[in-house]
Formats: C-alpha cells, sequence, structure tokens
C-alpha cells in the first residue's frame, strides 16, 4: 500500500536511503551517498506531506517524493511543456532487498495516477547520467530525455533531465 510517510517513519525511511546508497557504490554508481539524501533532508520531505511510501507487511520497501516546489537546478532547462502545473519526482528509491520485484513500477504509476487525477500537465524528474538502468526505466515509461543539469555536491558527471506530458 502506498500512503504518505510521516515523521514516525523518519529512521526507517532514512535507513531505506542509506542502504540504497551503499548499493550503489558497491555498483559504481555515485549518485547518492553518506551525507545525500540526508535524515533532515527526508524530514523536510514529510513536513512538506511530499514524500510517499510503499509498505509490505508494515515493512517501508520504497519511496518516491512528489512535488510542485521546482528546484532551482531546474530554472534553465527547456522542458516540453511550460512552467504551469508540473509535478517534480525526486528520490524514487527501493529498498535493495526488494528490487526487481515491480515496486518501483508501482510507485511511479502511483506517481502518474496522482499527476493525472490532479490535472498536472506533466511529470519531470531528473536521473543520474551513470545509472544506464535508470534511465532505461523512465525510456520504457515514455519520458522524452532533455538536457543535462549539474549537482555538484553529489557528483562530477551530470544528470539528465526527463519529462512526460500529460496534459498539453
Amino acid at each position: 500500500m502506498i500512503t504518505k510517510a510521516i515523521i514516525a517513519d523518519l529512521d526507517q525511511l532514512h535507513s531505506l536511503t542509506k542502504s540504497c546508497a551503499k548499493y550503489l557504490i558497491e555498483n559504481k554508481i555515485y549518485q547518492w551517498d553518506e551525507t545525500y539524501p540526508s535524515k533532515e533532508v527526508l524530514q523536510i520531505d514529510i513536513e512538506l506531506e511530499q514524500i510517499w511510501k510503499l509498505e509490505i507487511n508494515k515493512i517501508i520497501v520504497g519511496i518516491i517524493v512528489l512535488t510542485e516546489i521546482e528546484d532551482k537546478e531546474y530554472l534553465h532547462v527547456k522542458w516540453l511543456t511550460k512552467n504551469n502545473k508540473n509535478l517534480y519526482v525526486h528520490r524514487l528509491a527501493v529498498h535493495p532487498n526488494f528490487q526487481g520485484k515491480g515496486f518501483a513500477q508501482k510507485l511511479m504509476e502511483f506517481a502518474e495516477n496522482y499527476a493525472k487525477k490532479y490535472k498536472f500537465n506533466s511529470i519531470r524528474l531528473d536521473t543520474f547520467s551513470q545509472n544506464k538502468r535508470n534511465q532505461q526505466f523512465y525510456k520504457k515509461r515514455n519520458y522524452k530525455k532533455l538536457e543535462s543539469i549539474y549537482l555538484p555536491k553529489q557528483s562530477k558527471h551530470p544528470f539528465y533531465c526527463f519529462e512526460k506530458v500529460l496534459n498539453a
């Protein structure tokens, strides 16, 4: 079941993202590390009521952030739609022990259904240029790859922006 995360979930959310960061590093994908995403970032997500959790038997196996807030790094991106009623996806993560079971698909289906229900014009996100698996994941879901942005605190490599138009 996918529901909004609450403050009581914070430690479990942080543990999940730490496990994902460790898994990525072990696979030479330097997208997340020991500092990102921090517990503070996750707490802000909870306070803004923009982080959703996928639970199986009371265990949080995945998360996704859905927000209308455009990050400053996106300001110069040439998006496919106007900056009006766009949904941004951040921190999509599935615990390594639960990967390969379709949970990331479930979380993205949830995001897309949410966006359609609330009449967003598009869904926007970025994914790490060195994470080929994620790029394929979004392309298969009909997201269009746009330009690159740089997040120097996370990596020297670029992040690719993607957008899926819902209501043009």
